[in-house]
């Protein structure tokens, strides 16, 4: 997702009181369903396609030039982790589908308030990311249309994807489909491009060999520390693999699509992330100024004598976040909705029309719109601002799976172990090893000035949400 880029840059009805092993409070009977709109080709594009954000076309450069070489092993290692979060999120989708995802688990694991908070953090993660992403898209449209104003195409794309959204969610499946089909093939053609690079075997290049890989300065040039630098850029780049859980409660068969998706999660990671920086550090020099200054992919097919290469990279950015922004407004949705269905949220974002929780859809695009006029208000300093807000939020998200699965799988075993049709790896020494992993990210997080400011922020978010949680509960408990 785009706050990976920018992270190396610089309520309702009663319910009542639950505990940690309660069932989440059932929808309401009266209220109208969501659809189940979404095909399984729109499944299989969304997890295709979420792994390929912005982050990954741009912000990895600024990690190639900390890392040089070495990114390839920081991928390898924060891959392993995503791998891990996105099998136990797999595991308890299957077994209990639902809009609520990550967060409906929490409750039913942990208690309402773990919910609560994982739940409205994780909401105001993807609203934030979607003026974020809004704004970026902007940028490069009037990079190519000078003079036109930044907020008016905000406000445009804005329009465009909460519309799509507030008409049908197989809007949302069908723009994915395309968006995910476009990322793909450009990212499957760099990847063929560069191996035929690789082997000497593309017209007009000879084969590089290891001379940039282990010269200037050698595979670890900077060190630890720039692997360490390395390695959070690579964390954040992985954000946005969990929208597929949240899509597949609204398939034709969420069981199957969950389970095909999470077991395709380990090729596609290692495809993406981790073949492509092996083909940008082995064509490229990690010092090249292009690097970060262009992007990697611009600066590898610049190198490669490939022509448009900027303009055609520019497109391929512009559609990622588009459809990062078109996930956003989604998921963002069907977050609150669930939220409020288990009694943690207003009523009002509730209401389902035409299979749509249409004013969860519009309270979603609300810090959009808002975006608009921060671009046109405070234009230079927003983005800083923006990024601050959702600081490391994403790793607090992947505590809550991980615990959530600790708790979950011993009561599926024993209770419905016919549901468990995804199963984590050597449960549970591979769930602790990714807790472990998570607990050195925040150590690292805390020793980088440049986000030590974002840890602290989510941190505080995280309290406040988690005792509004609490004292939701017992409010509601009270009545």
């Amino acid at each position: 997702m785009l706050w990976g880029f920018f992270a190396l840059s610089r309520i309702g009805r009663a319910a009542p009181m639950q505990n940690s092993t309660t069932e989440p409070s059932p929808p309401k009977a009266a209220d109208a369903p969501l659809s189940h709109g979404l095909k399984q080709r729109h499944l299989s594009m969304i997890a295709l396609g979420g792994v390929i954000g912005a982050g990954l076309f741009v912000g990895s450069g600024a990690g190639i030039a900390a890392a040089g070489p070495s990114i390839v092993v920081a991928y390898v290692v924060s891959g392993l982790l995503v791998m891990l979060v996105m099998r136990m999120l797999g595991e308890m989708s299957a077994a209990y589908p639902s809009s609520g995802s990550f967060s409906a688990h929490a409750e039913r694991a942990i208690g309402p308030w773990a919910g609560f908070t994982a739940g409205w953090s994780f909401w105001v993660l993807l609203c934030t990311a979607v003026g974020l992403e809004g704004i970026g898209a902007a940028k490069i449209v009037t990079g190519w249309l000078p003079g036109t104003p930044e907020w008016a195409w905000v406000a445009l794309f804005m329009v465009v994807f909460c519309g799509a959204n507030l008409a049908a969610v197989k809007n949302f499946g069908e723009f994915e489909f395309w968006f995910a089909a476009l990322k793909v093939g450009a990212i499957a053609l760099f990847l063929v491009l560069g191996g035929l690079a690789i082997a000497g075997l593309l017209p007009g290049t000879d084969a590089p060999g290891t001379a940039h890989l282990t010269g200037e300065g050698g595979f670890l040039p900077n060190g630890t520390e720039g692997l360490i630098i390395g390695l959070l850029a690579s964390v954040f780049a992985y954000g946005g693999m969990e929208t597929v859980t949240i899509a597949a409660a609204e398939s034709e068969d969420p069981v199957s699509g969950v389970a095909r998706a999470v077991r395709t999660a380990m090729w596609r990671i290692a495809l993406f992330y981790i073949g492509s920086m092996a083909v940008v550090v082995t064509l490229v020099p990690w010092d090249s100024p292009a690097v970060v200054e262009d992007g990697p992919y611009v600066a590898t097919l610049d190198r490669l004598g490939i022509p448009g290469a900027g303009e055609l990279m520019d497109v391929v950015i512009l559609v990622a976040l588009l459809s990062a922004m078109n996930a956003n407004i989604y998921g963002s949705s069907r977050i609150a909705y669930s939220l409020v269905q288990r009694g943690q949220g207003p009523a009002a974002l509730g209401k389902v029309a035409g299979g749509v929780p249409r004013v969860a859809v519009l309270a979603s695009s609300v810090f959009g719109f808002v975006c608009v006029v921060l671009s046109y208000w405070r234009p230079d300093d927003v983005f800083p601002w923006l990024l601050n807000m959702i600081g490391a939020v994403i790793l607090v998200v992947w505590i809550f799976i991980a615990v959530s699965q600790l708790r979950l799988r011993r009561r599926l075993e024993r209770e419905t172990p016919e549901k468990l049709v995804v199963r984590m790896w050597a449960f549970p020494a591979l769930t602790w090893v990714a807790l472990a992993g998570m607990a050195a990210i925040f150590v690292l997080m805390a020793r980088e000035p440049d986000t030590r400011v974002q840890l602290y922020s989510t941190g505080g978010m995280t309290l406040f949400l988690a005792a509004a949680g609490y004292a939701w509960q017992r409010s509601r408990a009270r009545v």
